[in-house]
């Protein structure tokens, strides 16, 4: 009964045990869950730092206090600690192999460490995801930093996009490529914006107009269909929550 509620088959062949083969399937999703909901917090946290300031989590300036000595931060402390969690549920997939290595697949050795690794990795997992849930509802970002960390780069990110055009225009990548380097290392050591001296490097003004130089240096139109693709995931992961639901 409580395999047909949970949706779950019955195992064909057995000894004294059930093949621990399940376990680790089991334990290699909750894993795979934490480390996602990392990959998702470490990057909050990198963008959350003084240098960048481009998007962080939520912080309640009544209730938080960021660090005890400097008043001012904001520390991401959610995205901290669940990131930490993480890392223990990943821990547990050793173990949880070994497990699986029984003798004659009847010794009870998997017994002692299954009693803390199961529980723990479910209970981590699901507080991380409950963390990760509130970070992404609460969280800022600042779309004018955003804008000015790219501008602070003085267009030298968009030295890839001016060497493909050039690609396109018939220009040999090698050659394109060293013109590009050319010119970045100029804008480097003069402090000048790239698209400055790409507009008076011959290579460059004779392939394109003033408009399109612009155009290129546009960071609005460096986006692409990253919308979209975001749409796309969001859409399908709710279809999924929906259809389990």
């Amino acid at each position: 009964l409580i395999l047909t509620h949970l949706g779950l088959g019955v195992p064909l062949a057995t000894t004294q045990v059930v093949g621990r083969d399940r376990y680790v399937e089991y334990m290699s999703w909750l894993a795979n869950i934490a480390t996602s909901c990392e990959k998702i917090l470490q990057e909050i946290r990198n963008l959350q730092r003084s240098e960048l300031s481009e998007a962080g989590e939520g912080f309640d300036v009544k209730k938080q206090v960021g660090s005890s000595t400097m008043a001012h931060k904001k520390n991401p402390i959610k995205s901290e600690n669940a990131s930490g969690l993480a890392r223990i549920v990943r821990s547990f997939i050793i173990p949880t192999y070994e497990n699986a290595l029984l003798w004659h697949e009847r010794d009870l050795a998997n017994s002692s460490s299954e009693r803390f690794t199961l529980s723990h990795a479910s209970t981590l997992a699901e507080d991380v995801m409950t963390k990760t849930a509130d970070v992404l509802t609460n969280m800022w970002v600042d779309r004018a930093r955003c804008l000015a960390n790219i501008h602070a780069q003085r267009g030298l990110v968009m030295a890839e996009k001016v060497m493909i055009e050039l690609v396109d225009h018939g220009v040999p990548r090698d050659e394109a490529h060293e013109v590009l380097r050319e010119a970045s290392f100029t804008a480097l050591a003069n402090d000048e914006e790239l698209i400055d001296v790409c507009s008076r490097t011959p290579a460059i003004s004779a392939a394109f107009s003033a408009e399109e130089l612009e155009f290129m240096f546009d960071p609005n139109n460096h986006v692409g269909v990253a919308g979209e693709i975001v749409d796309e995931c969001v859409a399908l992961a709710r279809e999924a929550i929906q259809t389990t639901s």
